[in-house]
């Protein structure tokens, strides 16, 4: 047996062993300093502060652990006030809310501009709308066709709309409409679904089966013993379990249960459970515990956690701080969007786990020289599924590639892909699949709500929206958007019609960001209008209902839009606004749900006549939309120029430092990351929207520019009659040749040249002079 090399992790003690005074010595002392009379000072202190802790331990009493107060004092960057809302503790996992901050919230630039412009921006002041009916019974999973309600038979004032609409229904004639309306209709997403198989082929069957663990590794000689199912069960340390308590953390979750155990053995996990289920305690935890017995002669990073999205990164931080809170385990941040030569200064000390978004992790990992990444043992990958998508491959691969091969590496996603060929290039070997809910499936108390936008009506997918937001969901709601643009619009609309709205989208600072979760977590704005960049992995206590403004391009991120809802045991509703073009993605949704026991799916009608006014409100106030946005392009203008000015003077006063640093590197060129922006944009929008929104041209097939078009005639011309204009001299008789001495060039061209010099189509090109004799 090879020995045991010093550095290495301790493994974790057994069931039988207690947690003793050498071991609370351990998980409580700092590195001795290396001065003489210095370092004897120190030993006397540190001797009479783990005298102290020990005291503690044995009363149960806090007092004496001060290192996590310390911890807190030296993240002074933004996470200053980043904490959690603990004024309400109770012993529950739903009551945890990661999101809650002090402070006071900044008014929106947006608010700012309307109200200039409108003290008193309020709602239209018609009577109210008719209630909302509600239909109960179950969508037909085959043809997605929704039994339309007797609100569906009012006439709609818009002309076009009426012509739109397959029949004017009336009377009699409504029954024989309904019907028609629920018959199935064949549709070419259904069609292709249903031919492809819903499971797995034999050959993705064989290569996971050679691939995973065996099944018998999922119950480790560390798991619950007796039928006890507490978190003191598992043989966690003091400091641990005092976390987790201060937390209020006292029952682990199904995939906490499965997980942690396996975890604590060093063994490589893929794990996926329903979103809420408390998947990021899954793996901090162990990590926690094995933290606890790392050697601690020399500081080094041991744990790299990487994140899709910096929300997410944040909330992490923030959990794995008050899980550690009773430990000397340090921690620290490589996300984008904060202060960069702050978390810097954090990495140089080396913290023991560095929780990071992919690009921020690269960048420092070329560019600061203090920042060691090969002594990483512990990699984790959080929303996987996510990460291993065309948008991050490139940055995720440069990182498999410099970190150690040797290292444990755990995944978790709700929407876990169990392909193997995603999974290889991770670099797992023998994982164990940690599968607690079946896939592809939501939350136990979520509602699911449809709502049918029939043909010639998506256009008043924005009416349907402000009734459903003004009438029926009017707290605590998320509404999700395709696109940045879209969400910003109905954000200034929100604001003219006195909805109190917040924003969030990627083309926010990290500030503003932060400042929007906060300000709707704490009751501020009752809705929050966000793009995909929230539907992963944030948790914010309270959230009621989840709006799809447009459904999403896949199944997944669908769950993961309405996983925002219904989180850790609470109820909650989710209502999408359905046209044809998202038949495919509700087909699939109705589908996963009618398969899930206990799953709830309705139909929501609302009467054209509350959208169709709606509509028109919103219509009404297309120019002073169009106004506010005019007047916040210019202020952002203003503060880019200044900002700009500011630049500017830096780099006069401050020209010889900035001269004195390094150039930054980047392990893939300007016209890579492009293309890699591209590919996850389509991953999330599809690939038309993603071409539309980065100002690329269309795809073949779509419609041509004038200038396009132009070209293409030229080309046309050119090739088919070679025929040319004519030249001057003809032009000048009416037409007709005329002929003229040899050697000047005026009579007719000769074959293959143009007499005027041009050719068809006015191309700006001229061909090459003809040559002229020089004698006189």
């Amino acid at each position: 047996m090879a020995p045991m090399i010093e550095d290495d992790f301790v493994p974790t003690l057994s069931d039988a062993d207690d947690v003793s005074d050498e071991e609370v010595e351990v998980a409580q002392s700092a590195p001795p300093p290396t001065n003489g009379a210095k370092r004897k000072r120190e030993d006397k202190k540190k001797a009479s502060a783990v005298k102290k802790q020990k005291k503690a331990v044995d009363n149960g009493d806090a007092s004496g652990y001060e290192n996590g107060a310390d911890e807190r004092e030296r993240d002074s960057d933004m996470l200053s006030d980043f904490d959690f809302d603990n004024t309400e503790r109770a012993a529950a996992l739903g009551d945890f809310d990661g999101w809650a901050m002090g402070g006071s919230v900044e008014v929106d630039e947006v608010d700012k501009i309307i109200e200039r412009r409108h003290p008193k921006a309020v709602a239209p002041g018609d009577k109210s709308s008719p209630a909302s009916e509600e239909s109960d019974e179950d969508l037909e999973a085959d043809g997605i066709s929704f039994k339309d309600g007797d609100s569906e038979d009012v006439d709609s004032e818009d002309e076009d709309v009426e012509e739109a609409d397959d029949d004017a229904e009336s009377g009699a004639e409504h029954e024989d409409a309904e019907e028609e309306a629920a018959v199935s209709v064949p549709h070419p997403d259904d069609l292709a679904a249903d031919s492809a198989s819903d499971g797995e082929d034999a050959a993705e069957m064989a290569k996971q089966k050679a691939f995973f663990a065996p099944e018998e590794d999922l119950k480790p000689t560390t798991a619950p013993k007796n039928g006890d199912t507490s978190f003191a069960s598992m043989s966690l340390s003091r400091p641990i379990l005092k976390g987790l308590s201060e937390v209020g953390f006292s029952t682990p979750t199904p995939i906490q249960r499965k997980a942690i155990p396996v975890a604590l053995e060093g063994k490589d996990i893929v794990g996926g459970a329903v979103t809420g289920s408390g998947k990021t305690a899954a793996f901090m935890i162990p990590i926690l515990e094995r933290l606890l017995y790392r050697p601690k002669r020399v500081a080094t990073i041991r744990v790299a956690i990487l994140m899709p999205t910096r929300e997410l990164a944040l909330q992490c931080l923030t959990v794995a701080k008050k899980l550690a809170a009773y430990t000397d385990i340090t921690f620290g941040r490589a996300i984008g969007g904060l202060n960069s030569r702050e978390q810097e200064r954090e990495l140089k000390l080396r913290p023991d786990i560095v929780i990071a978004t992919p690009g921020r992790f690269i960048d420092f990992m070329r560019n600061s020289a203090s920042f060691q990444v090969d002594k990483i043992e512990i990699l984790v990958l959080d929303e996987a599924d996510r990460m291993l998508e065309a948008g991050f491959s490139d940055e995720l691969n440069e990182i498999l590639d410099t970190i150690p091969k040797g290292r444990q590496t755990m995944l978790f996603s709700a929407t876990m892909t169990s392909r193997v060929d995603d999974l290889v290039r991770v670099g797992m070997q023998r994982p164990v699949r940690v599968m607690v809910d079946a896939q592809r499936t939501s939350a136990d108390g979520l509602v699911q709500e449809f709502v049918r936008l029939r043909p010639g009506r998506e256009s008043k997918r924005l009416g349907y929206l402000m009734h459903l937001c003004s009438e029926i969901h009017r707290d605590r709601v998320i509404i999700f958007f395709r696109q940045k643009k879209e969400a910003h619009r109905v954000r200034i609309i929100f604001a003219l019609c006195g909805l109190k709205a917040a924003e969030l989208h990627g083309s926010m600072s990290q500030e503003q960001r932060i400042n929007a979760i906060e300000s709707f977590r704490s009751g501020c704005a009752a809705f929050l209008l966000a793009t995909d960049l929230a539907s992963r992995g944030l948790d914010i206590k309270g959230i009621e209902t989840v709006i799809n403004y447009e459904a999403p391009q896949t199944h997944e991120i669908y769950l993961h839009r309405v996983g925002r809802t219904a989180r850790a045991g609470r109820q909650g509703i989710s209502c999408t606004l359905a046209a044809e073009p998202d038949r495919k993605v509700v087909k699939a949704a109705v589908k996963a749900a009618k398969a899930q026991k206990g799953a709830e799916v309705r139909q929501r009608t609302v009467d054209p006549t509350d959208a169709d006014r709606w509509q028109a409100r919103c219509d009404q106030l297309e120019d002073e939309v169009e106004a506010v946005l005019r007047e916040e392009k210019e202020e952002k203008v203003l503060a880019a120029t200044e900002r700009d000015i500011t630049r500017a003077e830096n780099v006069v006063k401050y020209e010889d430092e900035i001269k004195s640093r390094p150039k930054k590197t980047w392990f893939e060129s300007e016209k890579d990351k492009v293309a890699a922006k591209k590919r996850g944009a389509e991953v999330l929008n599809g690939p038309t929207a993603a071409g539309q929104d980065s100002g690329k041209k269309p795809r073949p097939g779509g419609k041509l520019s004038n200038k396009e078009k132009k070209k293409l005639l030229d080309r046309d011309e050119r090739v088919a009659g070679k025929e040319w204009k004519k030249g001057k001299a003809e032009r000048e008789d009416g037409g007709k040749p005329v002929s003229k001495p040899a050697g000047k060039g005026k009579g007719k061209p000769p074959a293959g040249k143009p007499a005027g010099g041009r050719p068809v189509g006015g191309g700006k090109s001229k061909p090459k002079p003809q040559g002229r004799r020089s004698g006189k």
